[in-house]
């Protein structure tokens, strides 16, 4: 069916010639939403190709692009990719130091920036950048380029040029430079191929079964490489790409566009599940406990061939009486999420799906374009606590530490500039070293257990896995997130942050005053006590050596901006570490005074 897709900018040609849209992307500017047909869509790239010729970009040399979802985000990627220059996309929210090295490393010589705040950090470093010539804007900013430029400038182009470039391009020429943004050290190029991208969406196309012409809401950042592999994947499958306008009016574009999917990770799922179970607190009587008489219901849901038909009879009065809403809530059309970049507590798949909303996990790595494995609905392949079996093309083995190893079309060239850390992941017959640990279910479905990095050994030598810990404590109502640390210490510890909002209608349930201050409200007793007992529950559920013993509560939430969090939302523990050295101390002299 795909034999013509070679290249990733074959991608939009496949849609005009099998099932074109009169919607293929769109996006909001100035509060309206502004829609290209596949047509136009083709247009723009084509533009851009010619605009960029005009610039002398020439076939290898690297464009980086810095900014938020936007159209125009892919009509410079496939544009430039037209031309065989190597896209370099940059996180919006990195710093200036990470801008300067990746625009050094890479040697850009062209970047656009959506917007102002965004530019500023551009010009800032734009004098330690030799190799940059064009800096371009997508908005209107006074004193800077306007990406429309090249646009226009592309109208009286040569395109019988773009098409002998094309003919020059290979499915193993690079396509894309992807900077990982890594939670330790300096961020790695990643070498992507068009082999890479095109053979990943192509592979994944059969686990997501969409109709054509359906519509996506697409939030995480298409700088990273899931949403951007899962984008070409969209246009492959002829789906209307519709861009929200950010993480915060999420619930707006979702009533606006109605979506049939999107993709996600677990931290925004796990925001969505706990809004509404709030939301269920707040009833009162008979409505109250219907709510939570179908969450429980939920969270015992299993495949339906596993199902009683007891269980099926209650599900459907659960599904006519509460969960109806949360998919009313979702835009009302939703048919799958995609869960990735992150593990998901299994009680999170568990009452989605009991509540009728499809949710599947997939896994991988920018390494691997990204996907490994995923999940699907479709002839029950998924199972609970899996991301699902591996896609079609990619040999998956588990070595004999327990570490997943991959082989495939989706495997990176390499690290940019580094060879030996590429011979550091990638052994001599081909086989990618993801750095996970995992185990086969039933033969078939992947399980991950670890990051083999992640994972640390305690004074008394015994190793424990801090993920596995931390999504059963985020279990809590009461826990926001947390950090398990402990490495080479006598025993497991955990930065704590709660629910505020959770925590602040408990104390009114119970009668306390609660200080409008964080600060303050993390040192009464009585929360201190009650986030304890929280803890407690859930270590039952470990080993004596791995359960926490002793916690710290913090004041605020981790973010990308305050650094304890990568884009997509994992900790990095480096960074966690280090800022919060003196009250990780303060864990272990306190217990040793004790």
């Amino acid at each position: 069916m795909f034999d013509n897709v070679k290249r990733l900018f074959d991608i939009p040609t496949f849609q005009q010639q099998n099932h074109p849209l009169e919607v293929a992307v769109a996006g909001k500017t100035n509060g309206q939403w502004q829609t290209y047909s596949t047509a136009e869509f083709i247009d723009k790239i084509n533009c851009v190709s010619k605009g960029l010729l005009k610039l002398g970009i020439k076939p290898g040399e690297k464009v980086c692009i810095i900014s938020q979802n936007r159209p125009e985000w892919n009509f410079l990627d496939l544009g430039a990719l037209q031309i065989g220059a190597v896209v370099v996309p940059i996180y919006p929210t990195s710093s200036e130091e990470d801008y300067a090295y990746i625009m050094n490393n890479c040697e850009a010589k062209l970047v656009a920036a959506a917007d102002i705040e965004i530019l500023e950090k551009v010009k800032a470093v734009k004098d330690q950048v030799a190799s940059l010539q064009y800096i371009y804007s997508f908005n209107d900013i006074k004193g800077t380029q306007n990406f429309q430029e090249i646009i226009t400038s592309g109208l009286d182009g040569n395109q019988d040029e773009v098409e002998a470039i094309k003919e020059t391009i290979t499915e193993n020429d690079l396509a894309t430079l992807i900077y990982t943004s890594g939670t330790t050290g300096k961020p790695k190029g990643v070498m992507l191929t068009h082999k890479n991208l095109v053979s990943n969406a192509i592979d994944s196309s059969p686990r997501f079964p969409l109709e054509l012409g359906v519509k996506i809401l697409s939030f995480l950042p298409i700088c990273h490489v899931y949403e951007r592999m899962i984008t070409y994947l969209y246009m492959l499958i002829s789906a209307q790409i519709w861009y929200a306008e950010s993480l915060e009016t999420i619930g707006d574009n979702l009533k606006e566009v109605k979506p049939h999917a999107f993709s996600t990770v677990p931290r925004l799922l796990e925001k969505v599940y706990d809004k509404i179970v709030a939301k269920g607190q707040d009833l009162t009587g008979i409505k109250k406990a219907l709510f939570f008489w179908a969450l429980e219901l939920g969270h015992k849901y299993e495949i339906p061939s596993r199902l009683s038909g007891w269980y099926k009879f209650k599900l459907g009065i659960a599904r006519k009486l509460i969960f109806s809403k949360w998919q009313e809530a979702l835009g009302g059309n939703v048919g799958v999420i995609v869960s990735g970049s992150a593990a998901m507590q299994p009680r999170l798949g568990r009452v989605f799906n009991a509540a009728g909303i499809p949710v599947v996990e997939g896994y991988g790595l920018t390494e691997t374009s990204p996907v490994i494995a995923v999940g699907m609905w479709k002839d029950e392949r998924i199972r609970f606590g899996t991301v699902g079996e591996p896609i079609r093309n990619v040999e998956v083995k588990i070595a004999e530490d327990g570490e997943i190893c991959v082989k495939g079309p989706n495997v990176m060239q390499g690290y940019y500039k580094l060879p030996e850390k590429t011979a550091e992941v990638i052994d001599k017959d081909g086989w990618f070293h993801t750095g996970d640990i995992g185990e086969m279910v039933e033969g078939r479905f992947l399980k991950i257990t670890d990051r083999k990095k992640e994972i640390f050994k305690t004074s008394g030598g015994k190793y424990v896995a801090p993920q596995i810990l931390e999504n059963k404590y985020k279990e809590s109502r009461f826990i926001e997130n947390v950090a398990v640390v402990g490495e080479f210490r006598k025993f497991p510890g955990a930065l704590v942050i709660p629910d505020f909002e959770f925590l602040r209608s408990w104390c009114k349930e119970k009668g306390l005053k609660a200080p409008e201050s964080n600060t303050e409200l993390i040192k009464m007793p009585e929360v201190e006590a009650r986030i304890w007992e929280e803890i407690e529950t859930y270590n039952q559920k470990f080993g004596r050596w791995e359960q926490v013993k002793k916690i710290k509560l913090l004041d605020h939430e981790f973010s990308i901006d305050g650094g304890e969090l990568t884009p997509t939302l994992k900790l990095k523990r480096k960074v966690i570490k280090e800022k919060y050295g003196d009250m990780i101390e303060s864990i272990y002299t306190e217990a040793a005074l004790a």
